[in-house]
């Protein structure tokens, strides 16, 4: 039986050659907060700071975007193209909301709705307790610390998923194949640090590491 992100990916296929991309128009740039809040289809500008290598999610989003990040909130940007942005650059999105099977994303017309500013310093993430990675934080780069509470299970050919507690409740991880994070030796009662993308996929809300650097063993 094919999996559930299997499935997806196929929707995801069908509707892109069906659906032509909306035209997206400048305009004046507003809090990510702000743009989370207006309906589905509506046409924003927003800035902030890179806080995801672009692809990093490219087995289980099936793009090669990148996460936006301001004062005010996170949300993904969704590309079909690398750009040259790393965590710390400042961005200029114009785009299209859209609903990624729960996550909220926004979507450039072209690659030409993304401007690129100069690097800065990073965003730093935002510690959460386990239970309380969920819509308020979708979008945001976010910590835990807690203990792996089942061994990893594959999701092949997009990644593995395990799941942390820090005793406030469960949190699912899951780890993308293009972050080369090697999780053959998490096992249960392993104490983690874990930094990522609090993202979501249909009702699960879950952390997206972005690298071996994101996880630490205590």
């Amino acid at each position: 039986m094919a999996s559930l992100r299997t499935l997806v990916f196929i929707t995801l296929l069908a509707t892109a050659l069906v659906t032509p991309p909306a035209s997206a128009t400048p305009t004046q740039a507003i809090p990510i907060a702000t743009a989370r809040t207006l309906p589905l289809g509506t046409v924003v500008t927003v800035h902030g700071t890179v806080t995801t290598q672009p692809g990093a999610f490219e087995s289980s989003f099936f793009d090669k975007g990148f996460a936006l990040q301001d004062a005010s909130a996170g949300i993904y940007i969704s590309l079909p193209t690398k750009l040259d942005a790393k965590p710390g650059h400042r961005a200029r999105v114009t785009g299209t909301l859209r609903d990624s099977f729960g996550l909220l994303i926004l979507v450039p017309t072209t690659d030409t709705d993304v401007t690129l500013g100069h690097p800065g310093p990073p965003i730093p993430p935002k510690w959460v307790p386990t239970s309380g990675v969920n819509e308020s934080t979708e979008g945001r780069l976010v910590r835990v610390f807690g203990k792996v509470t089942q061994t990893p299970t594959s999701d092949l050919p997009f990644g593995h998923k395990f799941w942390v507690d820090d005793g406030s409740g469960e949190v699912q991880v899951f780890v993308n194949l293009e972050t080369g994070i090697d999780v053959t030796t998490f096992h249960p009662g392993q104490r983690m640090l874990i930094t990522g993308f609090s993202g979501q996929f249909n009702a699960d809300y879950e952390i997206l590491p972005r690298s071996p650097h994101d996880i630490r063993t205590h």
